[in-house]
């Protein structure tokens, strides 16, 4: 399965976009970071048009996760079963969303079928994306067996 990430602003060459790109690359399956911006200022508009720009990189058939601060607290473990159940379900790909400052827009929340969180303290946006492409590629050794997951 496809694993997508979608993000509110642009990477630069920082060491956190190397380790989210990384991480991303090593995805049996493959992993894709795509990322979106909006010229609008602050606000409910900015939030509505950033959530309309993510939207158009999922389409309709695809689960869409967003990560949210109010969202479940997820471990690796039920990301594993969640993309497992979707795999079996035979679903090629998923859409992991991380909004901008303001959060997601109603309309992506709506679409989204899971919303995650990773604890609730407040990540920067360019390291949430790296921790975020480490469970995913974590999530995947797991349901392949695969010994990385418990640090062997």
């Amino acid at each position: 399965m496809k694993l997508v990430i979608l993000a509110v602003g642009r990477g630069r060459a920082t060491p956190e976009q190397d380790l989210a790109t990384g991480w991303l690359a090593r995805i049996p399956q493959g992993g894709e970071l795509i990322e979106i911006e909006s010229r609008l200022p602050a606000g409910d508009a900015r939030r509505e048009d950033e959530g309309a720009r993510l939207l158009r990189h999922c389409p309709p058939a695809t689960p869409l996760v967003a990560c949210d601060p109010q969202g479940r607290d997820t471990s690796s473990e039920a990301l594993a079963a969640m993309l497992g159940r979707w795999r079996d379900d035979g679903i090629a790909s998923a859409c992991f969303a991380i909004g901008g400052a303001d959060g997601h827009s109603p309309a992506l929340l709506q679409r989204a079928e899971a919303r995650i969180a990773f604890g609730s303290a407040t990540w920067p946006h360019m390291l949430f994306r790296a921790m975020l492409a480490e469970q995913l590629y974590r999530a995947t050794m797991i349901l392949a067996g695969h010994p990385y997951h418990r640090g062997g």
